[in-house]
């Protein structure tokens, strides 16, 4: 039995739907990532989870219980449903030390001990005495994951819980409350805009569109096998080449392509195609023309114009440098051949 579930939950506002038929699941141990643009639901999917928001339709269960029913039916306040959140702002009590902070809520007869366990269990045991401001941002984040798990929470909320911390500390704090999670084999939930987080991080990623789940699986499957364009787009750079199926396979100005759908010969495709599945070389008879070159520190990511017009990109090392204009002979090699409807 998964620990969570939503089936079929929406939730409007004025403006319109923010959460649209949304149905998913989270195993017990699991972490799940919801990504998507600003105003794609993923705030409001995680206030229907924690029950600061009521779903106008569908059910939200917690273990197995319902914990909310359309209208506020079947309704269980926040403070009882068993979750623990950890906030963007990780909304610390300033006037509190770390330790105060992270025993609020507990038994008075627990509180000593929990809040030194889970202390000790981010890292900051020798902290407890100190006060949130005189905290660096990526500790005031821990100490915002300490206090969400001390009270042994059933499932635990995330919202955007990195957007604060300084660029170059997001990887070691991903990995610090990764640690953390495992350890206690605690169910999460998580939401962010950036993909690359969610992947670091989650077991399976939900990717958010206007309120609706476009696709949810492993990071691997959404990456490499995407659902739908959007999705495509989101979690990485994406080019689309317009193709039409042949004997040969699929066609395309860069080249034919296996066929693995089956579709009937005659269908007309778009390819999906990433910067790192195009190699080219410069070739004075070469059709294709470098049009730009944007330097990503490891890569430089290059803008091909091919005969047609359509613009693709090609990743390469960061030393190789050629100049705009240059005539180019472009490959394409697919490990995974996705393949979209003609627009």
């Amino acid at each position: 039995m998964a620990l969570l579930a939503l089936d079929g939950v929406s939730k409007r506002f004025a403006g319109g739907p923010a959460v649209e038929r949304l149905t998913l699941d989270v195993a017990r141990g699991e972490i799940l990532g919801l990504v998507g643009p600003s105003g794609c639901g993923k705030t409001t999917t995680l206030r229907l989870i924690a029950g600061f928001e009521t779903p106008d339709e569908g059910e939200v269960r917690i273990a197995g219980r319902t914990v909310a029913g359309p209208g506020g039916r079947e309704f269980v306040p926040p403070e009882a449903r068993g979750v623990g959140i950890v906030f963007q702002d990780y909304a610390l009590f300033p006037h509190l030390s770390v330790e105060d902070n992270v025993a609020f809520g507990l038994a008075s007869h627990e509180r000593r001990g929990r809040t030194r366990e889970v202390l000790d269990l981010v890292g900051l045991a020798a902290f407890g005495a100190r006060y949130p401001h005189e905290l660096s941002g990526g500790q005031q984040q821990r100490v915002a994951v300490a206090r969400a798990l001390a009270p042994a929470p059933a499932l635990i909320l995330l919202d955007e819980p990195f957007s604060n911390v300084d660029a170059e500390l997001r990887s070691e704090l991903r990995e610090q409350v990764r640690e953390v999670l495992r350890t206690t084999g605690t169910t999460a939930v998580f939401v962010t805009h950036d993909h690359e987080e969610a992947f670091t991080l989650a077991d399976r990623v939900g990717v958010l569109n206007a309120g609706r789940l476009e696709q949810l699986d492993t990071p691997e499957v959404v990456y490499h096998e995407p659902a739908t364009p959007f999705v495509a787009e989101f979690v990485g750079d994406a080019d689309f080449l317009a193709g039409t199926v042949t004997e040969a396979g699929i066609t395309t100005e860069l080249g034919a392509f296996p066929n693995p759908g089956m579709l009937p010969a005659g269908t007309r495709v778009r390819l999906m195609i990433r910067p790192d599945d195009i190699a080219f070389s410069p070739a004075p008879a070469g059709e294709a023309v470098i049009v730009r070159r944007d330097f990503r520190g490891p890569v430089n990511v290059y803008c091909l114009r091919l005969p047609s017009g359509q613009r693709v990109h090609s990743s390469q090392p960061s030393t190789t440098i050629y100049e705009l204009g240059t005539a180019v002979r472009a490959t394409a090699e697919l490990l995974h051949v996705v393949t979209f409807p003609a627009a």
